[in-house]
């Protein structure tokens, strides 16, 4: 009997939550000597040179002495913001800042850190990030109002109390969440965000503006029972069934929902009827991709999982991420199944 998604119930306790957030497994070796920049793009030599001043001046700022008699006033934390397309790099800068900066440290996507937020509370989250030497959060989107301000207070306690914090996204802090909203509270807070951060632009080609290749066709009803059974600790779920239970359990999970599973098959996949599933979709494409675990589907072709209106709309950089990366890992099916 081939296990489902659907029939797991993942159960975390607050520790697991915050521990979790480490760098996904692709960057577990990296470091500021492995990245190679490009020699015609000055301006990423120049960001190798400000991520490695940041662990500099970062790391003087948990290591400074309190009074013997009286508590000291902490420093307040630094912040270092890389702006760039997709594929020069920022992601490996970053972990790289992970993993040379001191003590306990996070990283997370930007749409993790308000997963954490909303499971243990912003108290809570506050709290047990404080310890914390630096925050990294990879991929800054604010395209949510809700997201936006609390992250942007986060970020703002967070910096009081010493936390360092490096970042990455596509579209300067300034800019965030332009032709998206335009509530003068939502672009108060966004100025507000902009500056904890040093910003920095990382050139190069922008593979984000080429074309998507063509999504593999799906696999036949039976080819896909047939590859679930084949192969040890695959799962098999309805398309139906995978997105209830998505909306059954909170965004914080699905990294635990997928831990141990080798490949993931979709039945009857159709284009997602509304925002909510969609988003929910996108969260577990994202954790499948930072597992490298292959994806195969029968029904619908997996780049029309999100419909024109969705992808033309405010959310179009999440659903057009999700569609790369869940063709990356169907063609990652595709090769392994070859080999």
């Amino acid at each position: 009997m081939v296990a489902r998604l659907s029939d797991k119930n993942p159960v975390l306790d607050a520790d697991t939550l915050i521990g979790d957030m480490v760098p996904p497994s692709m960057f577990d070796e990296v470091s500021f000597d492995s990245y190679i920049p490009d020699p015609n793009e000055p301006s990423q030599a120049a960001a190798v040179n400000a991520a490695r001043s940041f662990v500099e001046r970062a790391s003087k700022i948990r290591s400074g002495k309190k009074s013997f008699f009286r508590k000291s006033t902490p420093q307040h934390g630094i912040g270092l913001y890389l702006d760039g397309g997709f594929g020069v790099g920022k992601t490996h800068l970053l972990a790289s800042v992970f993993h040379s900066m001191p003590g306990t440290k996070a990283f997370a996507t930007f749409g993790e850190v308000t997963n954490v937020v909303g499971a243990l509370g912003f108290t809570d989250a506050l709290q047990r990030l404080s310890d914390r030497s630096v925050l990294c959060i990879d991929e800054f989107e604010l395209d949510d109002p809700g997201d936006t301000m609390v992250v942007s207070r986060l970020l703002t306690e967070l910096s009081a109390r010493g936390v360092s914090i490096v970042a990455t996204s596509n579209t300067l802090p300034g800019q965030l969440g332009e032709g998206r909203f335009a509530a003068q509270d939502f672009l108060r807070e966004i100025q507000k965000l902009s500056s904890i951060f040093e910003t920095l632009r990382v050139d190069g080609p922008d593979y984000r503006h080429r074309d998507l290749p063509p999504a593999p066709e799906p696999a036949t009803e039976e080819e896909l029972i047939a590859r679930a059974e084949s192969t040890p600790g695959a799962t098999l779920d309805t398309f139906d069934d995978l997105t209830a239970q998505l909306a059954r359990l909170h965004p914080s999970k699905y990294k635990a929902l997928i831990d141990g599973v080798t490949t993931v098959c979709i039945s009857d996949v159709r284009p997602a009827q509304d925002q909510a599933v969609a988003l929910r979709l996108v969260a577990l494409a994202d954790r499948l991709y930072d597992a490298d675990i292959p994806v195969v589907v029968s029904g619908a072709k997996l780049d029309e999982l999100f419909t024109p209106e969705m992808v033309a709309g405010g959310y179009r950089k999440k659903y057009l991420r999700a569609t790369s990366r869940l063709l990356a890992l169907s063609r990652f099916a595709d090769a392994a199944t070859a080999s």
